[in-house]
């Protein structure tokens, strides 16, 4: 992809956003917008970061390891995204300034522990299964509450909200509905202890449903396809490629 394109690409990915924001009587300010660059070259991120972006989100340790060791000249802002395993732990704490994908215990403390002191503190969302899907990761709403309960207690940890991959819906209707439900969850969360009151962040929306997200409160939403198009070497071009 070219820079041209990609700053075509970016345009009418703020464009998107700023629109669904305004209809949603939102400040498009209030949303960040982190680029997913799972399966892109280095020099995409270079090209995305001359354009003005600097949060990216990778979903495999190994590859942002080597993204990250090629553009270590660059002030990026690195968010995880993929499934948190627990040897994987150290790396992920020391490396990343987010971690989206916590759904156990184990892990947030792990993050906790292996966090570099002189490193502000890692900042965390917890991910929820909406739709109980067997396949995918995500704590289940019912074990929520005090999977963050827990996981505020831990230091050098900053929880900061939830967030969530539905199942794909082509329905506007149908997508904002899942949406609608993190962000009562975390509404509900606020509510429920001192703890928990200043959760900000709702990471949702992605390529093929952002406006939807928008629309529902998302705070952060988590774009790859539509910036940098499909993934190199993939089948076929998929909307929701930035899925991890």
């Amino acid at each position: 992809m070219t820079d041209p394109d990609l700053a075509e690409n970016l345009a009418r990915v703020r464009e998107r956003i700023a629109r669904a924001a305004r209809m949603a009587g939102r400040d498009p300010g209030e949303i960040a917008l982190v680029a997913v660059s799972k399966g892109h070259p280095p020099e995409a991120i270079r090209a995305a970061w001359r354009l003005g972006l600097r949060s990216f989100g990778e979903n495999y340790l190994q590859e942002a390891q080597a993204k990250m060791a090629a553009l270590a000249d660059l002030p990026l802002e690195w968010h995880f995204l993929g499934p948190v395993q627990s040897n994987k732990t150290r790396e992920i704490a020391a490396r990343f300034a987010w971690v989206h994908s916590v759904d156990r215990f184990k892990v947030a403390r792990r993050l906790s522990e292996q966090r570099p002191p002189q490193l502000p503190p890692l900042q965390i969302c917890l991910q929820v299964n909406l739709d109980d899907e067997p396949s995918k990761s995500g704590v289940r709403c019912a074990e929520v509450a005090d999977l963050a309960l827990a996981v505020a207690e831990l230091p050098r940890l900053a929880l900061r909200g939830l967030m969530a991959i539905p199942r794909p819906r082509s329905d506007p209707a149908a997508q904002r509905e899942p949406f609608f439900r993190l962000r009562r969850l975390l509404a509900t969360l606020r509510a429920l202890d001192p703890r928990l009151a200043r959760l900000d962040t709702l990471s949702m929306g992605m390529s093929a449903d952002l406006e939807a997200a928008v629309a529902e409160g998302a705070t952060l939403v988590r774009i790859g396809t539509a910036l940098f198009g499909p993934r190199p070497g993939a089948a076929a071009p998929q909307p929701l490629g930035e899925r991890p």
